[in-house]
C-alpha cells in the first residue's frame, strides 16, 4: 500500500543498486570475499567472457577429453565437448550463486534450484547454438586435428 508523500519502493536498477549498497555496508567481509571470488571465477568460465575459451575453457575441455580418452580412445571428442559445456555451465551457475547472495531479498524463499535449472538451460542453449554454427560451417573447429594430436 502506498501512502501519499512517502516514496515508493525502488524498482529496477535503483532497487539493484540499493541492494548492492546494503550488502557492501552490512555484509560480512568473508562473505563478500567469497561472493566476489565466485563471481570472478564464474565470469572467467562463462560464455560472457569473450577471451576465456582460448585461455581457460578449451584447455580445461582438452584435459577432460584426455581423461575420457583413457577409458576409450574414441571418446576424446565427446569428452572435449562435454568438458567445454561443463565449464560454461559451471561459470553461469557460479555467477548466479553470487548474484543470489547479493540480490535475493532476505525474506524470499530460496530459489537456488530454479536458478540452477535456468543456468543449465541457458548454457545448454548456448552450446546448442555453437554446435549448429559449427555443423553448418560458420565456425571452424579443430576437433579432427586435436583428435589426431591426442594420439587417436
Amino acid at each position: 500500500m502506498q501512502f501519499p508523500g512517502l516514496p515508493a519502493e525502488p524498482r529496477g536498477l535503483a532497487a539493484l543498486t540499493g541492494r548492492l549498497r546494503a550488502f557492501v555496508k552490512a555484509g560480512d567481509p568473508w562473505v563478500q570475499l567469497r561472493v566476489l571470488l565466485l563471481l570472478a571465477i564464474g565470469w572467467l568460465l562463462s560464455p560472457l567472457c569473450w577471451w576465456n575459451d582460448l585461455v581457460i575453457n578449451l584447455p580445461l575441455a582438452y584435459g577432460v577429453g584426455l581423461l575420457v580418452k583413457q577409458l576409450r580412445p574414441e571418446w576424446f571428442a565427446g569428452g572435449l565437448i562435454a568438458g567445454y559445456w561443463l565449464s560454461n555451465v559451471l561459470g553461469i551457475v557460479l555467477m548466479q550463486t553470487s548474484a543470489l547472495e547479493v540480490f535475493q531479498k532476505p525474506g524470499e524463499p530460496n530459489a537456488r534450484r530454479r536458478e540452477l535449472l535456468w543456468g543449465l538451460l541457458t548454457s545448454s542453449v548456448y552450446t546448442l547454438v555453437v554446435f549448429v554454427l559449427v555443423h553448418v560451417g560458420v565456425i571452424h573447429t579443430p576437433i579432427a586435428e586435436l583428435t589426431s594430436t591426442a594420439g587417436g
